[in-house]
């Protein structure tokens, strides 16, 4: 249950028996009230219909929007609400730098540049730090030369972080951690110009498939075909026939048929 101060319960105790609601329902419109800042609020409570909002000035919606007795109720329910957080200490005090507080981070940081959250994560930019919650844990990082410019959440169920800086878009996971419980999962970078690295195992290359060629000068020699060896030999015939004819003489002769042999 939500830890009050005394005159917070007297305040809901005066309320619920004014407005015949249970203790329940009337801290949870008062802490309705307060997320929106005294001037709005969202909420879901049976006792008043189920969902609806709620803004000072007048405008009002319940569930069962023709019940103009209930959105009187919960109008005027939403105006003394805020009236009194302007005067009283509903809740107690959260101590700054504790999970909790609007001053979530380590105090000695002091006061941020900025600041923001999304889903269940919070965060704050310092001098050279950026502080984290993430469920409640608070982790401070190093943000060595970057200007921070903006920070946001990865979509799809994944709870990194990234900002931009002067060089582009960081992971907040690869600062230093100067306190907390998150986990760098990679070594600190200090040239954010270059691509991230990531490490990978090295493939092993398949050996080189080997092949044994025979050097030209000493690969087999191809036998002629059946057409060139007889060409050959009917030349070898009409060299005799010449030769006998006296047209070429023995040297001339034997030279040619030599030739014509080794081509066998």
């Amino acid at each position: 249950m939500q830890q009050l101060t005394p005159e917070g319960q007297n305040l809901v105790n005066n309320l619920a028996g004014r407005y015949n609601l249970s203790t329940d329902a009337v801290i949870h419109m008062i802490i309705s009230v307060s997320n929106g800042g005294g001037t709005m609020a969202q909420f879901n409570c049976p006792e008043l219909g189920g969902s609806g909002q709620w803004m000072q000035g007048g405008m009002t919606m319940v569930g069962d929007m023709f019940n103009y007795g209930l959105k009187n109720t919960v109008n005027n329910l939403c105006a003394e609400i805020s009236n009194a957080l302007m005067n009283t200490q509903v809740f107690p005090i959260i101590p700054a730098g504790t999970p909790g507080s609007n001053q979530w981070w380590p105090t000695n940081l002091g006061s941020p540049f900025s600041s923001g959250g999304q889903n269940n994560i919070r965060y704050a930019v310092f001098p050279n730090r950026l502080a984290v919650e993430l469920n409640g844990q608070v982790t401070v990082y190093d943000t060595l030369d970057n200007n921070i410019g903006g920070v946001s959440q990865q979509q799809g169920g994944d709870t990194s972080l990234t900002f931009s800086s002067q060089y582009g878009t960081i992971s907040v996971s690869s600062l230093p951690i100067i306190s907390g419980s998150g986990e760098m999962k990679n070594p600190p970078r200090t040239n954010f110009a270059e691509p991230e690295y990531v490490q990978t195992q090295p493939q092993e290359r398949p050996a080189p498939v080997q092949t044994q060629q025979t050097p030209q000068a000493i690969q087999p020699q191809q036998n002629l075909s059946n057409e060139s060896a007889n060409g050959i030999v009917e030349l070898i015939e009409k060299l005799a026939k010449l030769h006998a004819a006296g047209v070429l003489n023995d040297d001339e002769f034997f030279s040619k048929k030599a030739e014509l042999l080794n081509r066998l």
